[in-house]
Formats: structure tokens, C-alpha cells, sequence
């Protein structure tokens, strides 16, 4: 396994182009699966779950061919970003989706509206992904049931079928104890989308990533209104068709390097963004002491001197995502005073803690909630990454520490950020991968 060695107190300064959306992408290709004719993507990262995802939908039947880079990268220095991605069904007889793949990513449920809506049939295997509290799927099935599809469960699979040749649009909630469901909402609006009749989801996901989907079902002739609202209505189609789209910029992605920019105290210039997927983000940085600014799809960050303690608590969009919870906990670590930071999403998610503690961090865990004192200056440590954003964290919080720090198993954050260290050296940091020995 490969681990990052980062040498401390660099000062970031230069352009990072964003990377199109791996929570986006990950349900537009398994779209794909819904048509018999050609989709093509632009802007999907080169990402280890998105290659996992795409090994699934080629067992699954389709063709996938990556284009190369059409253009070099708009950020001097940096990495040049992937080409356009063609999809397109060659064969259906495969329904199942394999635990080899499926237990290194959740958003492999993704597979089972599509198949369930398009060929009748869906074996799952149930999904595993970052070890980040308990993420249950009964909310899909659920959804997928009152368009009249039935499930069981078998050796570890979801068997799911539509025993009565088409799905049957109705009105249902889709709404959890945990709030909306945002994979959830994607997969019953796929499956509404080929099903017979009007579909009313109400209590559906807001995230940008579910508009963006329905855009792309919209351009395949899907008949979508409401995507990116509590209540979405679609009036199912006989079929999909070709269409071309590009997935929307990387929020996470892009809030993670506002804080690398605050946190180095640096000035970024962050290319290909849409700052209207970060409000929450964006008021809480500010109060913490980080100036942003916006023009014409470029966000400009850096920070003050002196980072003000505050309060956060993640909730479903348009809130604080809990996808950049940790980052903002790494740079309130060095911040002044005392913050509060709640996790109402993923109340288990803080094994982030203990990591930057040993970087000299003063976290405290109370439940949901982190009680962080600020500190003058983290120290470079021997770390493990945890999940996908624990991981960020600590990249963020090495390239502020004193020191030399070395960080264990990067392949989390190979799940999420596209070259994130070529990015970060591109514009001061210094980071090395290395082979485990």
C-alpha cells in the first residue's frame, strides 16, 4: 500500500483546476445501464472507485472507452485531467453486481435501479465503502418496492425483480431517520424514470449530485421536473436514448482546497468551480477568519492570520456536508479558542481524532460531538488514514505541521481526489508517494 511522506510549513500559492464530481459520476455511468444507445461523460476523474465503478457496468454489459485529455489543465504546473468517457450496453444477460467489486465501494447500489427498470432484474451484493458508521440501504429497496419491484436476501446479495414485467410510477416518501437519502433518491428516480406512469418522490435528497443526474435522464428523454427539490415528479418513458453531458465540479473536492488554502495560510486560485454547491461551507470558513472570493467560475481563497473559533454542525444539503467535516476540523485545530463541531449525517464519523491528536491536536469526542481546542502548531507524526475525508484531513493538517509527517494507507484518498498530490505539489506543497516497505 502506498503512503504520503509530506514535509510541514509549506505555503500554498498558484491554481488547482477542479476535477469534475465523484459523487456525481458514480450514478451518472451507472446510467448507462439504462439505454441501448451511446452515453458520453466529460469530466469524470480518473478515481479508484470510479474504475471500480466501471468494471462493474463492463461485467455488467457495457462498452466503456476513456478518451484522452482533450486539453491541458488550466492550472500551471498541474496535472492534465481526464478525456471524454463513451458508454454503451452490449449485451444484458449479466444482472448481478459481484461482492469483489461491490464490498470496496457503497455507490455500487447505484447498479440496482437502472437494472431493476431496464432488464427486470438486480443481484446486489451488499455494499461496503469507508468504515464511517452504519449507511443501511432499506430507504433504496424500500422506494424500489412501491414502484413494485420485490426483494430477498441471499448469501450476502440483494435479489431484487419486477415480477409483473414493468415498474409502476406512484406517490411515495422517501425521507429516513438520518434525513433524505441522497444515492437513494438517485436510484428510485432512475428506476421512475422507465417506469409506467407518474412518480412523485417526496422527502427526496436536494444534493446537487441528484440534479445533476436528473439533467443527464432529462437529455437521455427522461421527463424530470422538481430534481434538486424535496419533491421531484417524473412521468415515466418507454425508453432512453444517447445523450452527452459533463458531470458538475468536484464541491468536495473544491471545499477541501479552501481549507488547504486557510490552513497553509496560502492565496489559491481555484479553476472550474461553482461556489453556489458550497454556501454553507463558504459561511463557516468565513467566519473562521478565510476570504473568498468569486469570478466567473474561479474562487479565491486565503486566510487571515488569526483563525476565529466557531460552531458547526453537518446536516443534509443546502447544510454543512458532512464530506467536509474533518477538513474543517484539522484547520479549527490550530485555530483560537475553542470549537464545536456536531455530526448529525455520520455520528461515528471521527476516527479522524485520534490521528490528529497524535499530531498534537487537543480533540475531545463527546458523542456527535468534537470539542477542539485550538493549538499553536501541529507537530509531523507516523498517521493511518481512516476513510476518504479523514484522509484529506490529515494531508491538510501535515502540510501545516512542523515537521515531517507520513500518512498510511493513501488508498482512501485515491477514492476521491484525482491526483490530489500532483495538485498540491503544483502549487507549493511537498508531498511524496512512496511503497509501503
Amino acid at each position: 500500500m502506498d503512503s504520503f511522506i509530506i514535509r510541514g510549513q509549506t505555503r500554498l500559492k498558484g491554481k488547482i483546476e477542479i476535477s469534475g464530481s465523484k459523487n456525481s459520476s458514480l450514478p451518472i455511468v451507472a446510467t448507462g445501464l439504462m439505454t441501448d444507445e451511446k452515453i458520453t461523460l466529460h469530466g469524470v476523474p480518473r478515481l479508484s472507485d470510479i474504475d471500480s465503478m466501471l468494471k462493474l457496468i463492463g461485467e455488467l454489459g457495457c462498452h466503456v472507452y476513456r478518451h484522452e485529455p482533450k486539453s491541458k489543465s488550466v492550472a500551471e504546473g498541474g496535472p492534465d485531467l481526464n478525456g471524454p468517457l463513451d458508454i454503451q450496453v452490449e449485451s444484458e444477460k449479466n444482472c448481478e453486481a459481484r461482492y469483489d467489486i461491490v464490498k470496496t465501494m457503497r455507490a455500487s447500489i447505484c447498479v440496482l435501479g437502472p437494472l431493476l427498470a431496464k432488464r427486470g432484474k438486480a443481484v446486489v451484493a451488499l455494499p461496503g465503502g469507508c468504515a464511517i458508521g452504519d449507511r443501511p440501504v432499506d430507504l433504496h429497496t424500500r422506494g424500489l418496492e412501491k414502484l413494485g419491484a420485490t426483494f430477498r436476501i441471499e448469501n450476502g446479495n440483494i435479489i431484487g425483480e419486477v415480477p409483473k414485467g414493468r415498474l409502476k410510477g406512484c406517490r411515495m416518501y422517501l425521507g429516513g431517520a438520518q434525513g433524505p437519502t441522497v444515492l437513494g433518491t438517485i436510484n428510485v428516480m432512475c428506476a421512475a424514470a422507465l417506469a409506467e406512469g407518474e412518480t412523485v418522490l417526496v422527502g427526496a435528497a436536494c444534493e446537487p449530485e441528484v440534479t445533476d443526474c436528473g439533467e443527464l435522464l432529462i437529455k437521455m428523454g427522461a421527463k424530470i421536473k422538481g430534481h434538486g427539490s424535496p419533491e421531484i415528479r417524473i412521468e415515466g418513458v418507454d425508453k432512453l436514448h444517447a445523450a452527452e453531458h459533463r458531470v458538475i465540479p468536484d464541491r468536495i473536492e473544491c471545499g477541501t482546497f479552501m481549507v488547504a488554502a486557510a490552513i497553509t495560510n496560502g492565496e489559491l486560485e481555484l479553476k472550474h468551480c461553482n461556489l453556489d454547491h458550497l454556501i454553507a461551507v463558504v459561511d463557516r470558513l468565513e467566519e473562521v477568519g478565510v476570504k473568498i472570493e468569486r469570478s466567473n467560475g474561479t474562487i479565491y481563497v486565503n486566510a487571515a492570520r488569526r483563525l476565529n473559533p466557531i460552531e458547526m454542525t453537518t446536516q443534509p444539503y443546502p447544510g454543512f456536508p458532512t464530506d467536509i467535516q474533518a477538513q474543517l476540523m484539522a484547520l479549527l485545530s490550530i485555530g483560537d479558542g475553542m470549537s464545536v463541531v456536531t455530526e448529525r449525517i455520520f455520528p461515528d464519523r471521527f476516527l479522524h481524532v485520534g490521528e490528529l491528536n497524535r499530531m498534537g491536536a487537543k480533540i475531545r469526542k463527546e458523542g456527535p460531538t468534537a470539542i477542539v481546542h485550538g493549538v499553536k502548531e501541529l507537530q509531523g507524526a507516523s498517521v493511518m488514514a481512516s476513510d476518504l475525508r479523514a484522509s484529506a484531513a490529515l494531508v491538510l493538517a501535515a502540510m501545516a505541521a512542523r515537521g515531517t509527517t507520513r500518512i498510511d494507507r493513501v488508498y482512501h484518498i485515491d477514492r476521491g481526489y484525482e491526483k490530489i498530490e500532483q495538485k498540491l505539489n503544483a502549487v507549493g506543497a511537498q508531498i511524496e508517494r512512496v511503497k509501503a516497505a
